[in-house]
Formats: structure tokens, sequence, C-alpha cells
């Protein structure tokens, strides 16, 4: 399943963690059994505030601030995508705010 999500990374980026990708997918654990869980929604701003308090705050360490304003570079970012994986949301998030390394 890691390699399904790499390959979507890959439209964003040119090299992947794999070790981050991994510990992703263990964060998120059984929210990616869920069709609609699996996906990010930029037009709903209780599931950015979440992604700010959750996976940003928690994971990644960042302050509120330095975390919605990522948030908002990776939407722009995938703006065209109309199903947007929380994996590689989450991943580019990470990227973005220089914290792939907190991943693996």
């Amino acid at each position: 399943m890691s390699a399904e999500y790499a390959d979507d990374i890959k439209k964003y980026t040119k090299s992947v963690n794999d070790g981050a990708v991994g510990s992703i997918t263990k964060f998120l654990g059984i929210a990616l059994k869920n069709a609609d869980s699996r996906l990010v929604s930029c037009t709903d701003e209780k599931e950015l505030d979440r992604i700010v308090k959750g996976f940003a705050a928690k994971k990644l360490g960042l302050d509120e601030a330095a975390a919605l304003g990522a948030v908002k570079k990776v939407c722009e970012r995938m703006k065209s995508d109309n199903t947007k994986a929380r994996v590689t949301f989450y991943y580019l998030l990470a990227e973005e705010t220089g914290t792939l390394s907190k991943l693996g």
C-alpha cells in the first residue's frame, strides 16, 4: 500500500522518503480504511483546523500559525487534484515545513 501512496506523492515531488510515508500511514491508521477520511477537502475549514491542531501540532511540532500557512500552501499546490490523498497531503505538509525528518 505504501507504494501506492509513494506513486501519488511523486506527482508533486522528485523523491519520496519511504520511512516518512510509513510513519504517516501508521499515524493515520484506521482512518485510511474509510473512503471519505482518506481524502482531504481544502474547502472544509473544520477539516483544515483538525489537520493544524492534529497532525501538524502533534506529529510535526508546528505552532498554529506556521501550520495554517503551510496547509494553505499545500492546498494551493494540490488544487488541480480533486481527490487529495491524505497521505500525500500530510507528506507535502511535512516537506513544506522542513519537518520531513521527524517522520522517519
